[in-house]
């Protein structure tokens, strides 16, 4: 496998259409910072690191409304590994007039869009999800 994100994102994407509690992901320190942002803004209800044996692995519990549905309409892998995109901090101000988040890999680590504007930081724009 050459890009775990985009894995990892489609994992996610697929238990919430199958309406699954959890689901598993391959660990990385990239992940779990994409996962903890993710918990951080309610798309998904929790994380948690489990280690078996020399392996790690993220579990992580999905979030669904009062209707059964998931909180997540689209998550979409942006920069991929054939082609970087890369964003300055003007340019990722908004996503989706707020109601969407941009995850951003800046020189000040993993952020979400409206963090890395007020900090001032650009970056390469890993994933969106809305």
């Amino acid at each position: 496998m050459t890009d775990i994100i985009a894995d990892s994102l489609t994992r996610i994407r697929n238990a919430a259409m199958r309406r699954l509690e959890t689901t598993e992901l391959l660990h990385s320190n990239m992940i779990e910072a994409i996962v903890s942002i993710l918990v951080e803004k309610d798309y998904l209800e929790s994380f948690s690191v489990e280690e078996n044996g020399n392996k790690k692995t993220i579990k992580v519990v999905l979030k669904y409304d009062d209707n059964g549905r998931s909180v997540i309409n689209e998550i979409k892998r942006i920069s991929k590994p054939g082609r970087r995109i890369y964003k300055s901090k003007d340019e990722i101000k908004r996503f989706k007039n707020g109601y969407g988040t941009l995850i951003v890999s800046t020189s000040k680590g993993v952020l979400p869009n409206d963090e890395a504007y007020k900090l001032g930081a650009g970056g390469e724009v890993i994933c969106s999800i809305w």
